[in-house]
């Protein structure tokens, strides 16, 4: 691997993260200009509309996405991706933008792989190393500093914000561990694209989104191309190419541009107002996430070796 090639792969997942952020930007500008705007709807219309685009560019580039439903325990992991994963890191995510602001939201939702470590120590009997359980400690204060803002016995934030913050979170985890079986042999392009699309038509089956009386100006109506192209379509690819130049633990921490793009361009474009808690709270919890991402990826190399001994 050359030092071009790394370099270029840094360059793609960091864009990719900044991405992801800027789109929790514009969705906290369209729940602010349109206040007849649902989470909901939202939600629907970026995973059907990227979900499409992403299996159409998965046939034009012979991945053959339909493959994946000739057996049946990829088709089953496939739909609990997308209902178990992507609705929950997605719908959710929204929600707490929504009630919330972008960078509180991307934060919580930054919280994500300390779900995993949980789940691994739990139901998989993987102890924690000293770096992971000093992150838990750094991201827990963060945590709380945020939440309080240092006076414990008042929350600063609101608990509707903490509980779609969280279930995002929780997401982030169902995201990452549900289609791991499958990713290698059908392909991210493949796999994310069946799960947003299956995602998005349940969710219209909830709620249909044709049902919902919206007016949407020509400003709004660029801000949804935006969460669709640039905060989904783009990023997805961008992050999967990335991973052909650097290792997933030096992508992993490219993370970390989310919540500060997040941040950044909320202060920037909305005049969000942030206290230094909530700095020094969003600093702890990426520093935490940016030390456990080191060793999440050992976790799951590990899952996946056990069940691969175990299937044997």
């Amino acid at each position: 691997m050359t030092q071009q090639n790394h370099l270029r792969g840094v360059l793609l997942a960091s864009s990719a993260c900044i991405l992801w952020g800027i789109s929790g930007v514009a969705a906290s500008t369209l729940f602010i200009n349109n206040p007849h705007l649902t989470a909901m709807w939202l939600t629907q219309v970026r995973m059907i509309s990227a979900g499409l685009i992403l299996l159409v560019w998965g046939m034009v580039a012979g991945k053959h996405p339909f493959k994946i439903w000739h057996h049946r325990h990829a088709a089953w992991t496939a739909v609990s991706y997308g209902l178990l994963g992507l609705i929950p890191v997605q719908l959710c995510y929204f929600e707490a933008v929504r009630v919330g602001n972008a960078p509180i939201a991307t934060i919580i939702q930054f919280l994500g792989p300390f779900i995993i470590s949980i789940y691994c120590f739990l139901f998989k009997h993987v102890t924690p190393s000293r770096i992971e359980l000093i992150g838990m400690i750094m991201a827990f204060i963060g945590t709380l500093l945020i939440v309080t803002h240092g006076h414990l016995n008042s929350l600063a934030i609101s608990p509707v914000i903490l509980f779609w913050g969280g279930l995002s979170a929780i997401g982030v985890a169902t995201n990452t561990l549900i289609p791991r079986t499958i990713l290698p042999k059908y392909g991210a392009l493949t796999v994310t694209g069946w799960g947003l699309l299956i995602a998005g038509l349940f969710l219209t089956l909830l709620q249909p989104m044709w049902r919902v009386h919206l007016t949407i100006t020509w400003p709004q109506l660029g801000l949804l191309i935006v969460i669709i192209l640039l905060g989904t379509v783009a990023p997805f690819l961008m992050f999967a190419r990335s991973l052909s130049d650097i290792l997933p633990t030096t992508a992993s921490l490219m993370d970390a541009f989310e919540p500060l793009a997040a941040t950044v361009f909320s202060i920037t474009f909305l005049n969000v107002q942030l206290t230094s808690f909530d700095f020094i709270g969003g600093l702890l919890i990426i520093l935490a996430v940016m030390a456990l991402s080191l060793n999440t990826h050992k976790m799951l190399h590990f899952l996946r070796r056990r069940r691969a001994h175990s299937s044997s």
